[in-house]
Formats: C-alpha cells, sequence, structure tokens
C-alpha cells in the first residue's frame, strides 16, 4: 500500500488516542504540533486561514520587495508527513472549558488537551474607526492591501493636474515607530528613491514625503537608546520626517492630525499597537490590558489542568520575571515548551519545570545594508546588523521553498534596486477606490 492512500491516511488517526486541539497556525501553533509529531495522540490544528504567514517579512510584500508566495505556505504541506496530525479549515467562535469543546461555524470539536495559539489583531487604542483610513499589517490581505494604497498613490499623483493633490497622493503617513513602522518607513523610501527611478514622467517618487509618527519619546523603545537613535538617523538620511513624543488626534481618508497640526496625506498606515484575540471572552479567564490571556508558569489558563496559550494570547512573565515579548521566538518555544508538557502528561510522567524564555536578540532593517541589532551586551549596527538580519530571517523561513524565493528576490533587489512584486491588486479595497472617485 502506498503511503499517499487515503484509506491508510484516515486510519493513522487512532480515535482512541488522547486528542489535543490547537488553535493558530502561526508560529506557536506549529511549534507545539511539530513537537507533538511522535507523541501517542492525535492533533487537530485549527485556523481560519490554510496558509502560514511569516509575519516579520509581510512588510516588504506591502512595499513590493516580496510576493506574497514567498512568505506564505499552506498549512497542510507543512504536516504533510505526520500522519497524527489533521488540519481543519473553520473559524473559532467561543471554547466551552466544562464540556472540553471548541465551537467552531456549526460544530463543536471535542478536546482531551486545548492549545490556543490564535495571535493577535490591531488595537486603536479605542478609536476603530480609524481602520478603514489606516490599515494594519498582520495577514497577507493586510500586506496586499498596503501594497495597493502605496502603488495607487503614485499612480494617482502621476495624473493629477493639482499641486495640492498630486502632494496630498504624494504624502505617506505611517503611525507607530516600533519595529514595524520603522522597517515599514525604511522600505518605502527605498522604494521612492530607487524601486521606481524614470518610471514617471510628471513626478519624481523620490520627492515622496514619509512622515513617521512615534507618541514615545524615541523610536523601537524596546532597544537600547543608542540603537534607536541610530535608527532615527538612518531613516532621517532616507529622507523620512521622524516625529517622536507626538499624538494622533484624528485620521480620516484626507490624512491625520498630530499634536494640533494637520498633515494632509491620502495614505496612512497603522503600526502603533496589538491586541490580542478573544481568547480571554472565550474562556472568561483573567486577561491583561492588551486582552492576552493571563497565564501560570506552565503557560495553562486559570484552574484548567489541559488549556495552555501562547505567543500573542497569552501574557507570561517567563522573562526575567517580566512579560514575555509578542515575537516569533517567543512564541515557538511557548510551542515547543507546551508539547513537552502534554507529552510528558501522556506518558504519566513529572511535568517540565517552569517555561522560561530565552531572548535570542532583537533586529529591526531600516534600509539598504543599514539595520540595527542587540544580542545581550553585543550591539552592531549598519551593514554587518543588515547582513546578520537578513541571515536569520533565511534561517527562521518554514521550508526551503520560502527560503529560496526569498534569496532569489533579494538578490536581485540588491543588484538591481528593483521590487519585482509591484502589481496593483485586491480590487475590492474600496477605501482606496472611494478616495480615487472624489
Amino acid at each position: 500500500m502506498r503511503l499517499s492512500d487515503p484509506n491508510r491516511r484516515l486510519s493513522s488517526l487512532d480515535l482512541t488516542l488522547p486528542h489535543v486541539v490547537i488553535l493558530g497556525g502561526g508560529f506557536g501553533g506549529v511549534a507545539a504540533a511539530r513537537g507533538l509529531k511522535h507523541a501517542a495522540c492525535r492533533i487537530t490544528l485549527v485556523d481560519r486561514n490554510n496558509h502560514h504567514v511569516f509575519q516579520p517579512l509581510l512588510y516588504q510584500v506591502a512595499t513590493a520587495g516580496l510576493a506574497p508566495t514567498a512568505i506564505a505556505t499552506p498549512i497542510r504541506s507543512l504536516f504533510r508527513s505526520q500522519a497524527n496530525l489533521r488540519v481543519l479549515l473553520a473559524e473559532v467562535r467561543g471554547i466551552s472549558a466544562e464540556s472540553r469543546e471548541v465551537i467552531l461555524d456549526g460544530s463543536r470539536l471535542a478536546f482531551d488537551y486545548l492549545v490556543i495559539a490564535t495571535g493577535a489583531r490591531h488595537s486603536y487604542f479605542g478609536r476603530d474607526d480609524w481602520a478603514h483610513d489606516a490599515p494594519g499589517l498582520k495577514r497577507i490581505e493586510d500586506a496586499t492591501q498596503i501594497r495597493r494604497r502605496l502603488l495607487i498613490g503614485f499612480e494617482r499623483a502621476e495624473s493629477a493636474d493639482d499641486p495640492g493633490e498630486r502632494a496630498r497622493w504624494m504624502t505617506f503617513v505611517i503611525v507607530g515607530g516600533g519595529p514595524t513602522g520603522v522597517e515599514l518607513a525604511g522600505a518605502l523610501a527605498e522604494l521612492a528613491q530607487h524601486g521606481l527611478t524614470n518610471e514617471y514622467r510628471t513626478i519624481d517618487p523620490a520627492s515622496a514625503r514619509i512622515v513617521l509618527v512615534q507618541s514615545a519619546d524615541r523610536l523601537l523603545p524596546t532597544f537600547p537608546a543608542v540603537l534607536s537613535g541610530d535608527a532615527r538617523d538612518q531613516l532621517v538620511k532616507l529622507k523620512v520626517e521622524v516625529l517622536t513624543g507626538a499624538k494622533v488626534e484624528q485620521i480620516d481618508a484626507d490624512g491625520v492630525v498630530v499634536g494640533g497640526a494637520r498633515i494632509e496625506a491620502r495614505t496612512v498606515l497603522w503600526a502603533a499597537g496589538v491586541a490580542a484575540s478573544p481568547a480571554a471572552d472565550w474562556l472568561g479567564a483573567a486577561a491583561d490590558r492588551a486582552g492576552r490571556v493571563i497565564v501560570g508558569p506552565d503557560l495553562k489558563v486559570g484552574l484548567h489542568p489541559t488549556i495552555f496559550a501562547i505567543g500573542d494570547t497569552a501574557s507570561s512573565a517567563a522573562w526575567k520575571g517580566g512579560a514575555v515579548p509578542g515575537l516569533a521566538p517567543a512564541a515557538k518555544q511557548g510551542g515547543a515548551y507546551v508539547a513537552k508538557v502534554v507529552r510528558a502528561s501522556l506518558r504519566k510522567k513529572p511535568a517540565p519545570g517552569p517555561f522560561c524564555y530565552r531572548h535570542p536578540g532583537s533586529l529591526a532593517t531600516i534600509g539598504r545594508r543599514t539595520a540595527v541589532a542587540e544580542f545581550g551586551p553585543l550591539r552592531l549596527r549598519g551593514a554587518p546588523a543588515w547582513w546578520l538580519w537578513g541571515l536569520v530571517h533565511i534561517l527562521f523561513l518554514t521550508d526551503g521553498r520560502s527560503q529560496a524565493s526569498v534569496i532569489l528576490a533579494w538578490v536581485w533587489a540588491y543588484i538591481t534596486d528593483r521590487r519585482g512584486s509591484r502589481l496593483i491588486t485586491d480590487a475590492g479595497d474600496q477605501s482606496v477606490t472611494s478616495i480615487a472617485g472624489k
């Protein structure tokens, strides 16, 4: 019988084995599933999308540096050889801890162990009405929508007869000075100054105005101050206007109000905050201010001995007594740890010690051959940090196809200064359509 025989695949899921349900196919969920590959259990991984996204490089899709397929992999392909796992495409509507069931669209899924890795969404700090005019960056759909808005901006500026309207289309505002905002601003500046050279006749894309707004007193507040200052200096060299200690007071289709001053801009992007998925509400569990489920030292939720929360879903004090950051390494480590706990429980063996997050370092790229990096006492900037940033991201990609695709795109961009994914798609983005029709 061939390994691909569907009857053999079906029989490999022994329904008498304990059932582990994993909600979310991000870094944490994938790590937990892989950690249970050889465990005596059956696994169901539930996600509303059929693909795993390498979120640290989403901004490069948004700025036309990479195609979506370079950083997104079908979840089923990741587990082709894992016979004890099935993938379920479904939307989670709730969780019944008492009956040990996950409530899906029109059905219920019973579990013996539950791992919640449902990630985070955009937070507009109580101003959800801003979401329409200032999209955030969490999904492939977000990235392609932002790419559309950016490219449409240059196209509308090229065809505009009124200088004021042309200036509004050529002004781009990014709200949030963390790694995502800094990387977006740097990549957009390089696209304008190099990636579109000689392609327009009415406008000069290099004259685009790019404004990065940060409410804190410095960029990259989780980095050492010296690296934050260096990141700002590099952005200024790229002609990005950096406004720190600046609070956004209003966002609409025509621009933003920052500190009482209005910036006329047709394109505003949001990189200022995230909120956890509704997992805490589903469970009726305690949560922190960002909505993350407060978990114990073993990443268990409250008094539920077989329910775990990891990654951006969880609030864990496992990093030197402080909060674990919402980063990919933290999600992966949490998923691997929970897999160890579940394996120990299945074998009736003592559980491992408390979860302890080990921070591998912080990285942020600003532009071509420019980045900042911190690894404990080691701090890098400029070209060495940039090369290290690229290597780390290549290694973190989930499969060889993605690695090869990203390397090829980066080499092409490095040699030619061109972006190969400048497609205006997503015609359903009504926000841009309505603006263009004014």
